[in-house]
């Protein structure tokens, strides 16, 4: 087969087809299925998406209570799997929970008895990834809380999944609105397109893996600075900066020194991401001083980058409101990529289920750049 030079990074490289979704960065518009991703957190309940992207319709009332008692019975964690995660929360007492989980859905798979899904009928994959994403908030906050000397709190059936996610995090029961703003911003962050966590599920699961191998690929893939690790660096920014009178001379330095300033800019959008422009309004209606400082940097990082650099766009990305929300709500920032984890795994897992009904692996080439082959190999010194 010839080789194809393709962009650095595969930019705009077709690798497959996909009914889930799609990101057309020009427009600033990205859709899970059929519906806008935005209208979707705007409108309906986390349980309701992940019922869309797991069985491709959005669920009629009926269909919402079976999903989300199904769902939520599926929120308990296996014994063994309990009383592994102190030893787990120890060992990872300085990498934090995003870290504790890899080897906790390690065990989870082998607590289970994921077979790859090479060789397990879709019924049953499905069955495995609700199980799995209905896991994964349980095992986060219970990680997080071990590495506080806190005892896990134990998941509420009764709860729906954003509500219940804050109350195993917190011991306390949240209020509506703060339940319903972290729902917003769970199902604003469920999927995104061939991201570089769902490009990296999608070639595992190429291979034939089991689900668990997929997902740990995932969350690696998430845990770095450049994709998910990102919404409390992007409320570093505003610590470092911290009042209005130093934000344009803060800004114009990293600008003139070519440093990224965390929170703006993606690989994709070339318009204001959408992600940002509904959690900028989510965070709005909370207001504060908070709020206020974060709309005045964004309004000053774009018009100093005009001066700067004219041409260039540049433009707040999901993590920058991200991080104001989360702080809002009262989540710790350790906490914040765990989040973004939380969502994404429901669009990990639709995507692992559609490359599995795919054989065929991914398998690219690469162009080798080393000394010309072949050279004759220097005799073994004495």
């Amino acid at each position: 087969m010839p080789i194809t030079d393709v962009p650095r990074g595969l930019a705009g490289v077709v690798v497959t087809d996909t009914a889930l979704g799609d990101v057309r960065g020009q427009e600033g518009f990205y859709h899970y299925r059929q519906y806008s991703a935005v209208e979707l957190a705007q409108t309906r309940s986390f349980e309701d998406v992940w019922h869309l992207m797991f069985r491709g319709s959005l669920p009629d009332a009926q269909q919402r209570a079976r999903f989300a008692a199904e769902t939520a019975a599926l929120r308990h964690l296996p014994q063994d799997v309990r009383e592994a995660l102190p030893g787990i929360a120890r060992a990872g007492a300085r990498s934090g929970p995003l870290a504790g989980l890899r080897t906790a859905l390690s065990l989870l798979g082998a607590s289970a008895g994921l077979r790859p899904l090479y060789d397990t009928a879709a019924d049953r994959r499905e069955a495995d990834a609700l199980a799995a994403c209905a896991a994964v908030p349980t095992l986060l906050t219970a990680l997080h809380r071990l590495g506080r000397g806190l005892e896990p709190v134990e998941p509420r059936d009764d709860l729906p999944h954003a509500a219940n996610y804050l109350y195993m995090l917190t011991g306390a029961e949240p209020d509506a609105r703060r339940a319903r703003a972290v729902e917003q911003y769970l199902v604003s962050t469920i999927d995104h397109g061939f991201n570089a966590s769902t490009f990296t599920a999608r070639v595992i699961a190429s291979t034939g893996a089991d689900l668990a191998a997929c997902l740990c690929g995932a969350v690696g893939a998430l845990s770095g600075p450049l994709h998910g690790g990102a919404p409390s660096r992007a409320l570093d920014t505003l610590d470092a900066i911290g009042t209005p009178d130093r934000i344009d001379g803060w800004i114009r330095d990293r600008v003139l020194a070519g440093e990224r300033i965390m929170g703006f800019g993606h690989p994709v959008y070339r318009t204001e991401d959408p992600r940002s422009r509904m959690l900028r309004g989510i965070a709005q209606e909370f207001g504060g001083s908070l709020v206020d400082f974060a709309v005045e940097v964004e309004a000053r990082v774009v018009e100093i980058l005009a001066r700067l650099k004219p041409g260039r766009e540049l433009h707040t990305n999901v993590e920058f409101y991200a991080g104001v929300v989360m702080e809002l709500c009262g989540l710790p920032r350790e906490m914040f990529t765990p989040t973004f984890c939380a969502a994404r795994v429901v669009g990990w897992s639709a995507n692992i289920l559609e490359q599995a009904e795919d054989s065929k692996i991914i398998r690219p080439a690469a162009r080798y750049t080393g000394p010309t082959p072949p050279q004759p190999v220097p005799a073994a010194l004495d």
